[in-house]
């Protein structure tokens, strides 16, 4: 038999993000739980940055996923812990290489803190998602999203974005 609260999850893997549309939200680790409380769920997600534009988006896309499946939810922002690239599933990688994105290729670092302008170490690389060369440069440290740097591969000469570690 399955529970409400695992039905629910079934129902919002099917839930994309709006910005990157061939990953769903579970996924990217945005969606973190689902409670049972008394005859509704408690659906509870984390932005990847606190001013991520996407959420109220995000929000209505989960309510009404579950609306149409019958299921009666709350939807809780939660803010701490902070998202951190180390929820992405291997799955969300696979996928996000495939359109073009590199995902993030190192963990998180500890201290849980974003450092937009930590300089990458020495004979850290990022892959092209074209073609694999990691002949690549950085030429923005922003790119599409501020979650994400522009880089261009120096090999195929693509531009791509880079999910950034955090």
């Amino acid at each position: 038999m399955v529970t409400r609260a695992e039905y629910a999850w079934h129902v919002l893997d099917t839930v994309a993000d709006p910005e990157i549309p061939v990953v769903s939200i579970r996924e990217l680790g945005i969606l973190r739980e689902v409670n049972e409380r008394g005859d509704t769920l408690e659906v509870v997600i984390t932005p990847t940055y606190s001013g991520c534009p996407a959420m109220g988006q995000i929000e209505d896309d989960v309510r009404a996923a579950l609306a149409a499946s019958d299921i009666r939810a709350d939807i809780v922002t939660r803010l701490a812990p902070a998202w951190t690239t180390d929820w992405m599933t291997d799955a969300a990688k696979d996928k996000l290489r495939a359109y073009g994105i590199a995902p993030p290729h190192t963990r998180a670092p500890s201290d849980n803190v974003v450092q937009f302008m930590k300089p990458r170490a020495r004979g850290e690389s990022v892959a092209c998602p074209q073609c694999g060369s990691t002949n690549t440069t950085e030429t923005s440290h922003f790119g599409s999203t501020a979650c994400k740097a522009l880089y261009r591969c120096l090999d195929c000469r693509e531009p791509f974005d880079h999910f950034k570690p955090y």
